[in-house]
Formats: structure tokens, C-alpha cells, sequence
């Protein structure tokens, strides 16, 4: 009789996300275990008692899932777990803190399918603008651009040396570059006025660039937003636009790309990563990264 398959969701929040336990068992996982309010330290002893309790053989039936709602945080555990294996006793390993990962993936992929449908372009040498940058979503879309050749810029509205710590992130741990700034009141409309490509990465519910500022976007190709709730993040981008013209800026082609838009995309690309984690014959190391290359890989399979 075969082994269930098992995923230990691990995050150091009170609760489990149940979006993520949900994807979990939707994907195939025949048991979905929690562990809260887990910290860094606790990863190495809980990554070892899953791999030891099943042997070499049942790296295709057991899974770790870190979550939480911090990307710092979750990359030192996801850095633990990796660390604990002991080859041949090793798992997969998936990190997305609140859905983080999956969703900036999928944000940077379809900017990424709206530049070259509509624009027969691509990512590199975009001046590209993550507002929000200092979360979770917002700090890995910065790096995912930077990567693809943009030249970007992480925004703080509150303190730059928020955004000086994203930007160290991207360039110690991903050897990407990636400018912080401070979006006050008085910098925003020059920072947007450059801006070829503008992410916006708030949290739920807060607008982040108002119709006038909007206005000042002359040079603006393409807005994504990944707020689905009302006020949205970006003025004249509505959830569901996926491509559609951005109006408000005089003379503009920009095109607009909604919460919903990108969450299609999220939602598929989280639900591949676990099932490659039930398929690989190996352990299979997930982030962000792992993310975008299922994100690029789900747009093509769409042909949209």
C-alpha cells in the first residue's frame, strides 16, 4: 500500500492560511498538517523529523510548505529546511508567505505578456516602478523585474531604509539591482512620470496612485495592480483588465492588468508548484523564482 501523501505546512503566524491549505489538498496531498507559530530556529528539528520519520523513498509523498506573511522570514526558514536535508533524506520545499511569491510571479509574468502583445516588447531596460515595494508581494516583483533586465525602482511611502533593505536583499541574495526610494507626496509625480511599467503592490484597500497622479504617467506602457478590494490600488485599473487601455492619461497607450487578472495566474501557478512537488522523482526547491518560471510557463499554456 502506498504511502499518503503528506504536506507540513509550516508558518510562523497564530493561524494556517486556508487558501493555501485548500490549494494543498485541491492539488492532490491526501493530508495537510500545520505547524503555527513556528520560528527560523524551530525549521531544522521539524524538517528532520519529516524526513527521517519516511525514508528515501518517500520524497514524492512528503512536502514542506513555509508560510507566514514576512519575506525575510520566510527565506530564512525556506534557507533551513534546505540546510536540515540530509541526502539521500530530502523533500521539496515550497515558500510563499501569504501567497506572496505566487502572486508577484504572476504580476511580473503578465506585465511581462502585455509588454510583448501590445508593445512587441519585453521587460528589459523598462523603467519600472513597484510601489509598495516594502512587502512581501512588492520586494520579489522588484527583484523579478530586475532579473528580466528592468531597471527598478522599490518604493517606501514611509521610510527608505525599508526600501534600502529590499534592495539589499535583491542584490546579496539575488545578484539584482534594484534602486530604493521615498515616494512622499512631492517625489511621486517625478517617479511616475518616468515610469514605463508601474506595479502597484499595496495592501488591501489602499489606493496608491490617484487618478491625477495617474495623469502624470507620460510615459507609462503598462499598470498592474494587485488589489482586488475597493478603493483599488491604481486609479482607471479595473480587477479584471488584462490588457485593456488605461484611460485618464492624455495621449496614452498604456494598458492596465487588474487584481483578478493576476490572481487567475497566481492560483495556477500555486497549484502547479504543489503538484511538481508530488511528481518530481527529486526534491524540488520553490520561491519566487520557481514561481515566475511556472507564471511564464501557465501565460503560454493559455495562449492569452
Amino acid at each position: 500500500m502506498e504511502k499518503p501523501s503528506i504536506l507540513h505546512l509550516i508558518t510562523p503566524t497564530p493561524q494556517a492560511s486556508p487558501f493555501d491549505v485548500n490549494m494543498a489538498y485541491d492539488a492532490g496531498y491526501d493530508a495537510v498538517v500545520p505547524y503555527t507559530g513556528a520560528t527560523p530556529a524551530d525549521v531544522t528539528t521539524l524538517t528532520q523529523d519529516a524526513i527521517f520519520s519516511r525514508g528515501p523513498k518517500g520524497v514524492r509523498r512528503t512536502g514542506l510548505f513555509i508560510g507566514g506573511r514576512d519575506l525575510e522570514t520566510a527565506l530564512r526558514m525556506f534557507d533551513a529546511a534546505k540546510k536540515a536535508m540530509v541526502p539521500p533524506f530530502e523533500v521539496s520545499v515550497f515558500a510563499d508567505p501569504s501567497g506572496a511569491f505566487t502572486t508577484a510571479a504572476a504580476a511580473v509574468a503578465c506585465v511581462e505578456k502585455t509588454l510583448k502583445e501590445h508593445f512587441s516588447s519585453s521587460l528589459q531596460g523598462k523603467r519600472v516602478l513597484v510601489l509598495a515595494a516594502t512587502g512581501p508581494v512588492g520586494a520579489a516583483a522588484a527583484v523579478l523585474a530586475a532579473q528580466q533586465g528592468a531597471r527598478v525602482q522599490a518604493t517606501s511611502h514611509s521610510d527608505l531604509k525599508r526600501a534600502e533593505q529590499v534592495s539589499r536583499m535583491a542584490r546579496e541574495r539575488y545578484k539584482a539591482e534594484v534602486e530604493p526610494v521615498l515616494a512622499t507626496a512631492d517625489s511621486l509625480e517625478k517617479l511616475v512620470g518616468i515610469a514605463e511599467v508601474i506595479i502597484a503592490a499595496a495592501k488591501a484597500g489602499v489606493e496608491v496612485l490617484s487618478a491625477a497622479m495617474l495623469a502624470k504617467a507620460a510615459n507609462l506602457l503598462v499598470a498592474a495592480d494587485i488589489n482586488a478590494v475597493p478603493p483599488l490600488g491604481i486609479a482607471g485599473v479595473g480587477v479584471q483588465d488584462n490588457g485593456k487601455s488605461v484611460s485618464g492619461i492624455p495621449g496614452t497607450k498604456a494598458r492596465g492588468i487588474g487584481a483578478l487578472a493576476i490572481g487567475n495566474v497566481k492560483y495556477q501557478v500555486e497549484r502547479g508548484l504543489f503538484e511538481a512537488m508530488l511528481s518530481a522523482d527529486q526534491a524540488l526547491y520553490l520561491d519566487f523564482v520557481s514561481a515566475f518560471e511556472k507564471a511564464r510557463e501557465v501565460i503560454q499554456a493559455s495562449g492569452k
